[in-house]
């Protein structure tokens, strides 16, 4: 697969955070001409420092994807296009919602139309969420689980993925549909404290910090580690066959909240409190949640390769010695 990205021009939006960087990265060393497009802006986990061991074998452009103007441009003669560039936060959407309305949905909707006319070849894989679904019906959730989102985020990033399908459906757009589950791993953003429990947990036990578990901790979430969800990226882009589709990605071993702190515990040093839930998270708590990605398996081939321990491993050992990374703002 990686002889098929050589000098093949490819954009990723989102290209400063977490998944973003770790993606160009894989294709960098893909020998893939990368353009990286972000808006750099703090609060979304963009940081320089993403791209510092291969910024000068990327293209970056600091432009926000709400920009119509500049989008047109950057789109055109590229092969890929991944569109990363999102707001992941939950309680944020629910905070700021015309926000989240414009960066997940209506910047989305801008860049069909910019790829529509001036690239309409491009292949173009849409990060989507788990959120989607909402509080499941059933376990494992499958791509024919009911969607009944339960916080702004869901609902736009839904809508968003309708646009991507009626772009293929009606324009031909080369286009597919990725819900991620929670991803983790190096890069990932620490500081914030709103992009997923995981990430709150990693940033507080790096500041030697007390964890703070809602409930009782044994809500149960899968897990996939970003080189894995990026190898699920790269898959995508050469799916002929499933054009405009959506499909999970899920881990077959989903693990409740306490088992994540207990593999910490054999890693670092930590503190923890138990407590109740805050009245606006129980508001979009969904409970147990993990997913089944059988039909991206079988239409790609990919499965999940890293199990949870490995995986934490490898990230805290990628940030031990980076606390500009993981030090609070």
């Amino acid at each position: 697969m990686s002889d098929l990205f050589v000098g093949k021009r490819v954009l990723i939006t989102g290209g400063l955070g977490f998944i973003g960087s770790n993606l160009a990265s894989a294709l960098v060393n893909r020998d893939a001409k990368v353009m990286l497009l972000d808006s750099l802006l703090p609060e979304y986990g963009a940081v320089l420092e993403n791209i510092a061991d291969f910024e000068r074998m990327v293209k970056l452009n600091i432009s926000d994807l709400r920009d119509p103007h500049s989008l047109r441009y950057l789109v055109q003669n590229n092969d890929y296009i991944f569109c990363l560039a999102g707001q992941v936060s939950h309680i944020d959407s629910m905070a700021s919602p015309m926000t989240d309305l414009a960066i997940n949905c209506q910047s989305q909707l801008s860049l069909l139309e910019c790829c529509r006319y001036y690239n309409p070849d491009a292949r173009i894989v849409f990060t989507s969420t788990r959120q989607v679904y909402g509080k499941p019906e059933y376990l494992p959730v499958d791509e024919k689980h009911p969607k009944v989102p339960v916080d702004i985020n869901g609902i736009n990033k839904l809508a968003a993925e309708s646009y991507y399908e009626l772009y293929a459906r009606v324009y031909g757009l080369k286009t597919i549909n990725l819900r991620l589950t929670n991803t983790y791993g190096p890069r990932m953003d620490l500081r914030s404290g709103r992009k997923g429990f995981l990430n709150t947990f990693l940033g507080k036990v790096l500041r030697e910090e007390t964890i703070q578990i809602f409930g009782d901790g044994e809500q149960r979430r899968d897990f996939n580690y970003v080189d894995d969800v990026v190898d699920a990226l790269i898959r995508a882009s050469q799916l002929e066959t499933m054009e405009g589709g959506a499909f999970n990605l899920a881990h077959p071993r989903p693990c409740s909240i306490n088992t994540i702190v207990s593999t910490l515990k054999s890693l670092l040093d930590l503190h923890v409190d138990y407590v109740p839930f805050p009245k606006e998270i129980k508001a979009i708590d969904i409970g147990d949640y993990y997913g089944s990605s059988a039909q991206f398996e079988e239409l790609s081939g990919w499965k999940p390769s890293t199990e949870l321990p490995t995986g934490l491993q490898n990230t805290i050992e990628f940030f031990r010695d980076k606390p500009q990374l993981f030090e609070a703002q």
